[in-house]
């Protein structure tokens, strides 16, 4: 293992348009990124020549670009992409084979997805003069369709993401499980579950766990809902990284993830939480969340970031090319009308959604050296997405003065124990302040 090695990463790359041209605006955050020898973005679109069938269901924007838009994030500077998320299979399996068919061509390190679950799973390497660098990618938002499928003898497996599946349980007081379990009696919501169980399809629950429909119940004096990650999948993405950390000398774990804690779209749920700290244990050296197009905070776990969300770094869903029938139909829009007319209707001419929130249009690229296989120091450089442009011209990032974006997330951080220095227009994190104020968080926790 080399000394020293750099890493930067940014949130979800949502690319529907190509940079300007001979605007060349953009090297001054391809400067920063190239500082790095790591450098990583996610993937968050199908890219392809309408080579995939619309899916029955999407991440809620048919995702697609051309294939040229690869060229782009080269000019940035990413050299590996995760593409484990909940737009992978917005165009079927024909629109993942495709979207594979041109990474490949690309030379880009990509993880997270493919012809079965083996491929989808398994560490994907980058070779540095500083190290080579193992990248896993999963996605915790997706359809049950989209999963990929083991191999079998007599088989094949089925393409698809590489999940982290959870368990949801909600706690309600014994008054209230009263009255839901009396519902339940009278709407019949349990019949087929309950005939199933008569008839040895299915074995009764003994966990004092309640299932109402297909959601889980338990008694408790204090309401809330707890969640954690599904024993098979992290099993799955354990196996992955003891691999991967015998292989090279850095492993990088890519989460995207859209759950969030008690309604609040900047918390990460519980299982995450779990999740990320459960990968440093078993070796790995920074986790990478995005999914949820906001910021949320950053933990240094046993020296080692835990980026919980990295927010957006091109985020442009309202210029997609085509939309497919079920989008129209969600809106009551017929063959007539097109593409412009379907996007209005979702924001309400721009009064409702994504448009209207600042956050989503602002986020931070982190930037880190890690020295013998722990963090030396941290820095996060904020930028802007165009916030009030209108919808052709947002989506770009650039660089940001307002220290409002770094106080945000430094407040996000101070539930991990984190403290992030504000320099100039530069957010700080160093290791040996931020060790002690972890281990005191740890004991107070």
């Amino acid at each position: 293992m080399q000394d020293t090695i750099t890493f930067a990463a940014t949130g979800d790359s949502f690319i529907t348009r190509k940079l300007p041209a001979k605007n060349e605006s953009y090297k001054e955050i391809a400067d920063i990124i190239n500082q790095a020898d790591f450098r990583f973005t996610n993937l968050e679109v199908t890219l392809h020549h309408n080579e995939g069938i619309p899916g029955a269901v999407s991440g809620g924007t048919w995702a697609m670009g051309s294939p040229e838009l690869l060229l782009d994030l080269k000019n940035y500077g990413f050299n590996t992409l995760a593409w484990a998320n909940n737009h992978t299979l917005d165009y079927s399996i024909d629109g993942l084979k495709a979207t594979e068919k041109y990474l490949n061509q690309s030379g880009f390190v990509h993880a997270g997805a493919g012809q079965n679950m083996a491929y989808a799973s398994e560490p994907r390497y980058l070779e540095t003069e500083m190290g080579r660098v193992a990248l896993i990618s999963a996605t915790s938002t997706f359809h049950e369709s989209w999963l990929a499928g083991e191999q079998r003898p007599d088989m094949i497996g089925r393409p698809g993401i590489n999940p982290l599946r959870y368990k949801t349980i909600h706690q309600i007081t014994p008054e209230n499980m009263d009255t839901l379990k009396q519902i339940a009696s009278t709407t019949y919501i349990n019949a087929t579950q309950e005939l199933s169980i008569k008839e040895g399809f299915l074995v009764r629950r003994n966990d004092g766990i309640y299932s109402f429909g297909e959601y889980l119940f338990q008694e408790n004096n204090e309401e809330g809902q707890s969640t954690a990650p599904d024993e098979r999948d992290m099993s799955r993405m354990i196996q992955s990284i003891k691999q991967a950390k015998r292989q090279a000398s850095h492993v990088i774990v890519s989460i995207h993830a859209h759950e969030m804690r008690n309604g609040e779209k900047e918390l990460p749920a519980e299982f995450l939480e779990e999740f990320a700290r459960k990968c440093i244990d078993e070796g790995a050296h920074a986790i990478i969340g995005h999914g949820p197009h906001v910021l949320r905070g950053i933990e240094i776990y046993k020296n080692r970031p835990i980026f919980y969300s990295l927010g957006n770094f091109i985020f442009q869903n309202d210029t997609v090319p085509y939309l497919p029938t079920d989008f129209y139909e969600k809106y009551q829009l017929s063959h007539s009308d097109n593409v412009a007319d379907a996007l209005d209707k979702r924001s309400k001419n721009n009064t409702i959604g994504f448009g209207t929130n600042h956050k989503i249009w602002e986020s931070v690229i982190p930037v880190w050296t890690m020295e013998k296989g722990e963090l030396a120091e941290l820095k996060l450089y904020p930028v802007e997405l165009g916030y009030g442009k209108e919808r052709y011209e947002r989506g770009w990032p650039v660089l940001s003065g307002n220290q409002d974006i770094l106080k945000r997330l430094a407040k996000l951080s101070e539930p991990y124990g984190t403290n992030i220095d504000i320099e100039g227009n530069v957010g700080v994190i160093r290791l040996k302040e931020q060790t002690t104020a972890v281990k005191k968080d740890r004991i107070f926790l």
